[in-house]
This record gives structure tokens, C-alpha cells and sequence, in this order.
């Protein structure tokens, strides 16, 4: 039997899949393939995901695994900073550890268990790297500049400014108001950039952001692979920086809190010679556990499988509801 863990962070839902447990591992397309079929069942609590976290073992010093995101497309991410934490507590309790590396398609993460946010709300800080701006990391073209910093881009829109970050995944940001923010403007732009289009042909993650207080964004985004998200990691993390770097003034030694429809996360956000540094920390919640046959998992028929939720959720939605008067 596999068994796979479906959890969450922020409401970014996702099953973790240990490729370990398998008598033959699988192969990275039939897990896509195995991605698109849960999200395309029947089955209310398996087609409610955003993906797969696969998690494997890892060869590289001080990693206590590897882990690969594949989208709910079928998709392969460069990163997820909401996957990684609560891949970060599924390999805490595998092994024993609090404080450690988990190896990612670009990168070896640094990653560690902060205090629980409330009961039964555990909570993980992960880093989130690697930070880049050039058009390649993107790619970008036909938009006449190397980088895209605070600026106007009238290709995209006449009105609004942006800022470019990939981190590793790229990312789109703009500071927006509350009118425009629940507007379908996001939905059209993500949309358009998301699908064949001469400025993103890779497709990219695109953030609208509201500053609601000082060091306080809520973030909203149009995900790459998704449509919108409860909430997304590295864009949270991304937007965090777009604000540091638009609005700190050169004082980066802060910790911002973001809000999104899935809850809550703070990102420290610091600078040392020239070089920016990210840390995400927030929920890592334990949904519940599916228990299924090997050859019926990868033969898409979840017929017969067994899966068992937890109480973790309702304590979550407790602690959601208290910021919800916060925010």
C-alpha cells in the first residue's frame, strides 16, 4: 500500500507523495499523468489540490530529501514555498529533525520548525531562493528593458507599475488598490500571460498586492499552471520584496506580514552586500492521510481508496477566523 499525505499551506493544497515507497519508483511523467487524473476525478477529497510534492531521497549534504512540484497541469514548478514547508514537516517527523536542508530543482533550502502559530496550527520557516531580476530568469521579451522595477509597462497595462522577481519562480507584482484588486484585471492579465502571448511566453505568477498597514500586504495571485490560489509561497515572498524594495528606503531588517484568502504568513526580508534574503514562515497542516494500492495509484483508479482526515483543518479555520478581524 502507498500511503499519500494531502495537506496544506495557507490553503495551497497538495498531496505528498514519498517516491520511496514504491517496489518501482515511478517516473516524473506518470506522477504528472497521476496529478492531472486526481484533479480531473470524481472524488471530492482528491481532486481538490494544486498538485503533487513529490519527495524523494537526496544525495547532497545536509538535505534530508528532495522535492519536486508538479503543478495541478501536470506541470513542473521551479519552487513552492507553501509545499515546502509542509514537505518540511513531513521530513521533521520521518526523521527526527527540527532545523535542516531540503533540496529543490534550483537550489538546497535551509528550513526549521518555528512555534506552533496556535494549537494544532504548526508552523515551519523555510528560505526562499534562488532571487533574480534579469529578463532571462523570466524570460521576458518585446517589453524594451533588462529588468522590470516599480515601473509602468504599458504592454501589460496603461496604469498600473510593476516589479519582475523570479525566485526561482517568476513573478509578476504590482501595488494596486482595493477597487482594482477586486476587479477582473488580474484574472484577464493572468489569464493573457498564462496563455500564448509575445511577453511571457514561458507563462509567469502574477501578484496584485493591497498595503492594508504599515509592513501589512494582502496578496492575491494568478498562478502559472493553477488560475488563482488560495496562496502561493514564493509569491507572497516575492511581493514581500517588491515592497522592501519600493517602499523601505533602504532599511530591509523587518519581518512583513501577508495576508491572502488563505490565511496568514510572515516573510523576513534582510539584505547583507548587495544580496537579498528571504524567509517564509507560516502553516504546515496535516489534512489527512490516503491510503491506496500501488498499481490502482498509478493505474488512476481511486475507487478503493482509503482516506482518513484529520482534525487539524478546524483548528486552522479557528486561527483564520481570528485575523480575519485582524486584517
Amino acid at each position: 500500500m502507498i500511503k499519500l499525505l494531502k495537506i496544506h499551506g495557507s490553503e495551497n493544497t497538495f498531496f505528498i507523495l514519498d517516491v520511496t515507497q514504491f517496489s518501482k519508483k515511478p517516473t516524473l511523467n506518470e506522477i504528472s499523468a497521476l496529478t492531472v487524473a486526481l484533479k480531473q476525478s470524481d472524488y471530492k477529497n482528491l481532486n481538490n489540490i494544486d498538485g503533487i510534492l513529490v519527495v524523494d531521497k537526496s544525495d547532497h549534504a545536509d538535505c534530508l530529501g528532495k522535492m519536486t512540484v508538479v503543478n495541478a497541469d501536470g506541470s513542473i514548478a521551479s519552487m513552492c514555498g507553501n509545499g515546502l514547508r509542509t514537505v518540511s514537516r513531513y521530513l521533521a517527523n520521518k526523521y527526527g529533525q527540527t532545523k535542516f536542508k531540503v533540496e529543490t530543482r534550483d537550489a538546497d533550502l535551509a528550513v526549521e520548525k518555528y512555534p506552533d502559530l496556535a494549537d494544532q496550527v504548526p508552523s515551519f520557516g523555510v528560505t526562499i531562493s534562488p532571487i533574480r531580476f534579469n529578463q532571462q530568469d523570466f524570460p521576458f521579451s518585446n517589453l524594451k528593458t533588462d529588468q522590470i522595477r516599480d515601473q509602468k509597462v504599458p504592454e501589460l497595462d496603461p496604469d498600473l507599475k510593476f516589479t519582475a522577481i523570479a525566485v526561482p519562480n517568476p513573478h509578476l507584482i504590482s501595488f494596486v488598490s482595493k477597487a482594482v484588486l477586486k476587479s477582473d484585471k488580474l484574472k484577464d492579465l493572468g489569464t493573457y500571460l498564462n496563455g500564448e502571448n509575445p511577453y511571457f511566453t514561458d507563462g509567469v505568477n502574477v501578484n496584485f498586492a493591497q498595503i492594508i498597514g504599515p509592513d501589512t500586504l494582502f496578496v492575491r495571485t494568478f498562478e502559472r499552471g493553477v488560475g488563482f490560489t488560495n496562496a502561493c509561497g514564493t509569491g507572497m515572498s516575492s511581493t514581500s520584496l517588491a515592497y522592501a524594495l519600493n517602499h523601505y528606503q533602504g532599511d530591509f531588517a523587518k519581518t512583513i506580514t501577508v495576508y491572502n484568502p488563505g490565511g496568514m504568513v510572515k516573510v523576513k526580508v534582510t539584505s547583507e552586500n548587495g544580496e537579498y534574503h528571504l524567509q517564509l514562515i507560516a502553516n504546515a497542516t496535516n489534512l489527512g492521510h490516503l491510503n491506496i494500492n500501488e498499481s490502482d495509484l498509478l493505474n488512476h483508479d481511486f475507487a478503493k481508496a482509503d482516506y482518513q482526515p484529520t482534525d487539524e483543518e478546524s483548528a486552522y479555520q479557528k486561527w483564520v477566523t481570528k485575523l480575519q478581524t485582524q486584517a
